[in-house]
C-alpha cells in the first residue's frame, strides 16, 4: 500500500510539474511577443500554433530529464538548494535537447531566441517554486502526524545520537523513529527505545512496520556492517548509513561526491574557494580602514617608544602562521633591546622587569599590536584568528596538547575567540586551544565581525594582558 501511494505521488507530481512547463512555454511565448522583448526583425508575430507544435516534444524531453536527475525521489531528508540546483540542470539540458530538435526536425519554421531563454528561465523558477511551495505543505502536515515514516537506529554511541537529535529536531521530515538496535540496552540512551540486540534485527523488521533502517554504527563495531545489510535483505526499505566522524574527524569533518566517489574529510580548513576570498576582502576593508584610523595614534606611540627607550621602534618577531609557514610580525617594541639575551625566548609575565616604562602601558593596553595590521594587509595574518606563536614554542607545546597544530588550518589573527574570552598571555594553553578550535569549526563572517566587535567592548586593558 505505501510503496503504491508513493507511485501515485510521483505520477501526480509529474503531472503537475509538466502541466507547468506547458504553462511556462506559452508564458514565454506571450511575454515575448505581447509584454516585453526585444524589437522583432519580422513585422508579423509568429503564429501560436508554430509554438504549440513544440509542447509534445518538450513534455517528452522534460519528463524523461526531470526523471535522470532523479527529481521524484523521496526527499524527505534533503535540502531545497540540492532540489532547486536538479531542477535548473534538468530545464538546461531540456533547452539544449529542445533546441536541437527545432534545428533538425523543425527546419522550416524559425523559433525565437528569445522565447527559449525566457522559457528556460521560467521553467526553473516556477518549478523550483511550485515544489518548495508543495514540500512546506507537506512539511505543515508532517508537523502534525500526517505522512508519517517509521525508522529504526542500528547501531549506537555518536552517531546513533546524533541521527535521533536530528530527527527529533526535525518533525516536518516526517521521520518517527522508533527505536534502537544495539550491543545492549545501555547503547539506548537518549536514542529511544532499545528494540533488541543486532542478532534479533532480522525479527525486529518483521515484527514492526519499518521504512528507514538508520545504520550508525560506531567506527569500532563497523565490522557488522556486512551482517547488518544482509540482515536487512531485500526488505523494500530505505537504508542511510552514518558513518561514524566523531572519533576520526579533528577539524570540520565532512563529506562530498567527486565524480561519483563518496569523500569523507576528516580534517579540512573553512577557508577554501568563496570563504577564502570573502574573508580576505573582509581583512582588507576593514583593516585599511582600521590603519587609516589609528595612524595619528600609531606616530604618537612610535614617537614616545623612539623618545623613552634607545632601539628601534618596531619588534620584528618571527612567528608560525597558515599552515605553519614563518612569517615576521610587527609589534611596537615594549622591551629593552637586550631582553632575551640571557634567558632566551620566554614569556612575559606580570610586572616584568624587562618592559620599558612606555611599553608596559601598551602592553596593558595591547597597543602594542597596532602594527600587525600592515601584516593583515600583507597577508601575513587575518583580523581575527588564533593568535600566532613563535616557532620554538609551537615545538615545545604540539609535544604538550594534542591537535596543537590544527590552530595553524587557518590564518593567525590579530584578536581571537580565545583572547576575548579572556585567554591569553600567561593562562591555559589547553582552554585556549579549545576556543581556537572551536573559531575554527564555527567560523563565518558574522562570527568574525562579533569577535572585532567584542574587542573593541573588552579586548582591551584585559588583566592578562602584560
Amino acid at each position: 500500500m505505501l510503496r503504491a501511494n508513493s507511485r501515485l505521488f510521483e505520477q501526480l507530481t509529474l503531472a503537475a510539474d509538466l502541466v507547468l512547463i506547458a504553462a511556462c512555454w506559452l508564458v514565454a511565448y506571450f511575454v515575448r511577443f505581447y509584454a516585453v522583448g526585444p524589437a522583432m526583425v519580422a513585422p508579423d508575430i509568429p503564429p501560436l500554433g508554430d509554438y504549440l507544435r513544440q509542447l509534445v516534444p518538450i513534455l517528452v524531453v522534460w519528463g524523461v530529464a526531470f526523471r535522470w536527475f532523479d527529481l521524484y525521489r523521496p526527499r524527505r531528508l534533503g535540502s531545497y538548494l540540492s532540489e532547486w540546483l536538479d531542477v535548473g540542470k534538468a530545464s538546461t539540458l531540456g533547452v539544449l535537447v529542445l533546441v536541437a530538435i527545432m534545428t533538425f526536425l523543425f527546419k522550416r519554421t524559425e523559433y525565437s531566441r528569445t522565447v527559449i531563454v525566457y522559457f528556460w528561465l521560467l521553467s526553473i523558477v516556477a518549478v523550483s517554486l511550485w515544489r518548495a511551495t508543495f514540500r512546506e505543505a507537506l512539511r505543515f502536515a508532517r508537523r502534525r502526524g500526517i505522512n508519517l515514516r517509521y525508522a529504526v537506529v542500528v547501531g549506537g554511541g555518536g552517531p546513533a545520537a546524533e541521527v535521533a537529535r536530528m530527527l527529533r529536531g526535525r518533525p516536518d521530515v516526517g521521520v518517527k523513529l522508533l527505536g534502537l538496535v544495539g550491543e545492549k540496552h545501555e547503547d539506548a540512551g537518549s536514542v529511544g527505545p532499545w528494540l533488541g540486540r543486532f542478532e534479533e534485527l532480522r525479527a525486529i523488521l518483521d515484527r514492526h512496520t519499518v521504512d528507514i533502517v538508520f545504520v550508525a554504527l560506531p567506527y569500532a563495531d563497523h565490522g557488522r556492517l556486512a551482517a547488518i545489510l544482509a540482515d536487512i535483505g531485500d526488505d523494500p526499505v530505505a537504508i542511510h548509513l552514518v558513518p561514524d566522524m566523531y572519533g576520526l574527524a579533528t577539524l570540520r569533518g565532512g563529506i562530498e561526491e567527486f565524480d561519483g566517489v563518496p569523500l569523507i574529510h576528516l580534517r579540512e580548513s573553512p577557508l577554501y574557494g568563496w570563504n577564502r576570498v570573502l574573508k580576505r576582502v573582509f581583512d582588507l576593508a576593514i583593516g585599511s580602514g582600521a590603519l587609516v584610523l589609528v595612524s595619528p595614534l600609531m606616530l604618537a606611540i612610535a614617537g614616545a617608544v623612539r623618545l623613552t627607550s634607545p632601539g628601534p621602534v618596531l619588534l620584528r618577531q618571527e612567528r608560525m602562521g597558515l599552515d605553519g609557514r614563518h612569517f615576521e610580525m610587527l609589534k611596537f617594541r615594549t622591551m629593552r633591546v637586550d631582553a632575551e639575551v640571557e634567558t632566551g625566548p620566554v614569556w612575559a609575565s606580570r610586572d616584568d622587569e624587562r618592559r620599558t616604562l612606555v611599553g608596559a602601558v601598551l602592553r596593558a593596553w595591547s597597543l602594542d599590536e597596532l602594527p600587525q595590521l600592515v601584516n593583515v594587509l600583507r597577508g601575513e595574518m587575518s583580523l581575527v584568528g588564533p593568535r600566532p606563536e613563535r616557532p620554538r614554542f609551537v615545538e615545545e607545546f604540539r609535544r604538550k596538547i594534542p591537535g596543537y597544530m590544527l590552530r595553524h588550518k587557518v590564518k593567525a589573527g590579530m584578536t581571537g575567540w580565545a583572547q576575548i574570552n579572556g585567554w591569553r598571555g600567561n593562562t591555559s594553553l589547553e582552554k585556549r586551544i579549545e576556543y581556537d578550535l572551536y573559531y575554527i569549526e564555527r567560523w563565518s563572517l558574522a562570527l568574525d565581525l562579533k569577535i572585532l566587535l567584542l574587542t573593541l567592548w573588552r579586548g582591551f586593558g584585559s588583566k592578562n594582558a602584560y
